[in-house]
C-alpha cells in the first residue's frame, strides 16, 4: 500500500486512454527490458519498451516480446533474427545483457492491427535509423565498447 498523501482527483484532469499510433517508421530507444517466463511456462521471452523519440508521437511507448529461449525451434529461431536485426541497428553486435541496447535510437516498423475489439500497436520489424555506414561495435561484459580496427572510433562508443 502507498499513502497518496491526500491526493485529490478532482483537481487533475485524468489522461485520455491512448490509442495506438499509425501505421509506420518510428524512431525508437529500447528504455525498458527484461526476461520473462513465457505464459505456458515452457520458455522465456524478452519483453521490452520501446520510446519514440522523434515527430508528433514522441514520448509514446511501444511494446515487443522476443521468444527467445522457446522449445518450439521456430518461434525462437525467429525471435533471434528479430535481435539480430536490433543488434545491427543499434551497432551492438555481441551484446551480453539486453541493457547495452537500451538508449540507442534505431527505427521500428510499426503495424496497428486488433485485438479484443480494441487497435493496438505490433512492431513488425527493426532497421538503421541513418542511411550511411556505420562500424560495427563490440562490448565487453562490462558494456565498454572495443575498438574493431586499430582506427579510433569517430562514433564516441
Amino acid at each position: 500500500m502507498a499513502d497518496l498523501m491526500g491526493f485529490d482527483a478532482a483537481k487533475v484532469e485524468p489522461n485520455e486512454p491512448a490509442s495506438a499510433v499509425p501505421k509506420g517508421e518510428y524512431q525508437v530507444i529500447i528504455v525498458e527490458s527484461e526476461k520473462k517466463p513465457t505464459s505456458k511456462g515452457d520458455g522465456s521471452l524478452l519483453n521490452m519498451v520501446l520510446q519514440i523519440v522523434e515527430g508528433q508521437f514522441k514520448g509514446r511507448k511501444l511494446y515487443d516480446r522476443l521468444n527467445l529461449w522457446n522449445k518450439n525451434e521456430q518461434a525462437a529461431k525467429i525471435a533471434q533474427g528479430t535481435l539480430s536485426a536490433i543488434c545491427r541497428a543499434v551497432n551492438v553486435l555481441t551484446p551480453h545483457t539486453s541493457e547495452q541496447l537500451h538508449n540507442r535510437t534505431l527505427t521500428a516498423v510499426v503495424d496497428v492491427s486488433e485485438y479484443q475489439g480494441k487497435l493496438r500497436n505490433e512492431v513488425k520489424g527493426y532497421k538503421l535509423k541513418q542511411t550511411g555506414v556505420v562500424p560495427p561495435v563490440t562490448v565487453t561484459a562490462t558494456g565498454e565498447p572495443v575498438a574493431t580496427s586499430g582506427k579510433p572510433n569517430p562514433f564516441g562508443m
